[in-house]
């Protein structure tokens, strides 16, 4: 028996448990008046979280990589073509309990900024200067969620005391923008990441000082 079971799990590639999403986003970068800024958009109010600001991405399709479904949806929602993307790399990703998101980081490049025009997911775009986001630091408020069951869940299968005091505890990450817009979620925290990883490299340090 021992032996047939450690045949199934040398055959086996483990991947992350639970029925996650798959989504894929573009950090984009581009220089304006000498400087490089990062680019964000607010979605359309008749999309999906509609109003909040993101950068460009989506879904990943099937037989389709998180980078090839970063750039595509980036090329849509900016109209952009492929020669206008370089590819810089590619930094942490979010796992959470209904999505899984990779973050890769591009220049927009052969396209001056007031020239893209987004497509109908997009309400608009705005820049915010890279040293800008180097030099303000997101607020951090912590909120907790507690698990509520309906009538149907076996309560008394899980606890004896019929309770299910089940508390989780979640940091959210705001930036309050000189342009008066707002970062959050998602978007706030891979561009936390982004600014974190440049500054732990002393040379990236030394050329914003």
């Amino acid at each position: 028996m021992i032996d047939k079971i450690q045949s199934i799990l040398a055959d086996y590639q483990p991947d992350i448990l639970g029925k996650q999403r798959k989504f894929a986003v573009l950090l984009p970068l581009i220089k304006v008046h000498d400087a490089y800024h990062v680019l964000y958009q607010v979605r359309a109010k008749h999309i999906s979280q509609g109003g909040q600001t993101s950068f460009p991405g989506g879904s990943v399709e099937v037989d389709e990589s998180f980078q090839e479904a970063a750039l595509r949806e980036t090329r849509e929602e900016l109209q952009l073509e492929a020669a206008n993307i370089r590819l810089l790399g590619e930094i942490d990703y979010i796992v959470s309990e209904w999505a899984i998101v990779h973050c890769f980081v591009g220049e927009i490049i052969g396209i001056a900024y007031e020239d893209i025009v987004a497509n109908e997911e997009v309400a608009y775009l705005f820049l915010v200067p890279l040293d800008t986001l180097v030099n303000l630091k997101p607020i951090h408020y912590d909120i907790e969620f507690e698990t509520v069951q309906d009538d149907e869940f076996p309560l008394h299968l899980v606890s004896r005391d019929q309770s299910l005091p089940i508390h989780r505890r979640h940091t959210v990450s705001i930036y309050n923008l000189p342009n008066e817009e707002l970062l959050w979620g998602f978007t706030a925290n891979l561009t936390e990441r982004f600014i974190q990883i440049l500054q732990q490299d002393a040379s990236f340090r030394k050329d914003t000082k």
